[in-house]
């Protein structure tokens, strides 16, 4: 089906919806550029219905699933070119290209301090300083963020590992300990790999910690401790930027709350390492 039949699809197809799909339909052309960002759960959520309705309604216009819909959603409202970062577009010059990457970039990070947590910041910080291992994981765009992570905490904690391999990562969980945690960075929250991991740390009762911007998604349900972070990344963006920057963001906020708590060895190691590393510079 053709990216831009979808509003034309609904408005056809309206009177023939259940009640409960017209609530759908109803929010959709209402707010038509918000609910190319949201998750099934919260657009099922806003709606007042179930996941399950919102997952029957996109098949009803023909999509295979909620994914599809709002690739198709994003499509009949994009522009010339994509939007990787909100209102590019084919006119502006480079300067004020910079100004609005840097005003998403900054928004990514004003909106993940406003959806911090202390209280989930502290407990995140009490699963890390108690752990014999933290495995540090995520995939695509998230896994660099685990790998910086992992970086970071080195610097101050000698037990931080990435693992970034998909396959190893369900290994490595199926023999977790219950003195063992993952820290999971997710954008979505929503992959299967993910699930399978918490699922299975849950089942060697391990700690697990997972970075998203949906805490209502199905990888939050098997975490101890959810952490939101900020930026609206619609389906064409394929994790931006921005969206790591909110999560590189909160990943400072939580080693620094780990580092608080045990500021003179945290120093002192953190002195190692530099001492450590000054013969690798020219």
């Amino acid at each position: 089906m053709p990216y831009g039949d979808v509003f034309t699809r609904i408005n056809r197809e309206y009177y023939q919806l259940t009640g409960a799909e017209r609530k759908i339909a109803d929010f959709i052309l209402q707010r038509q550029q918000d609910c190319q960002y949201m998750s099934i759960s919260e657009m099922a959520g806003v709606a007042g219905v179930a996941e399950a309705t919102v997952s029957r309604f996109c098949r009803r216009l023909g999509y295979k699933g909620y994914s599809a819909f709002k690739l198709a959603v994003a499509g009949a409202g994009s522009r010339e070119v994509s939007q990787l970062y909100g209102e590019i577009v084919m006119g502006d010059d480079v300067g004020e290209m910079c100004r609005k990457i840097c005003a998403a970039d900054v928004d990514a990070v004003t909106q993940t301090l406003a959806l911090i947590d202390p209280a989930a910041i502290t407990a995140a910080a009490d699963l890390l300083l108690g752990a014999e291992r933290v495995l540090c994981m995520g995939l695509g765009g998230s896994m660099l963020v685990a790998r910086e992570a992992a970086h970071l905490f080195s610097t101050a904690l000698p037990n931080f590992y990435a693992v970034d391999d998909s396959h190893f990562q369900v290994t490595r969980a199926a023999m977790l300990t219950p003195r063992d945690v993952i820290l999971y960075f997710s954008y979505s929250g929503s992959t299967r790999d993910l699930v399978d991991v918490m699922k299975l740390a849950r089942g060697r009762g391990a700690g697990t910690i997972l970075m998203t911007r949906f805490p209502k998604s199905p990888g939050a349900a098997w975490a101890d401790v959810v952490l939101e972070c900020g930026a609206q990344d619609g389906p064409y963006q394929l994790g931006s930027v921005a969206a790591r920057m909110g999560q590189l963001y909160l990943t400072d906020v939580l080693f620094n709350e780990v580092c608080r708590r045990d500021m003179e060895n945290c120093r002192e190691r953190r002195r190692l390492v530099a001492s450590a590393l000054v013969d690798k510079h020219l």
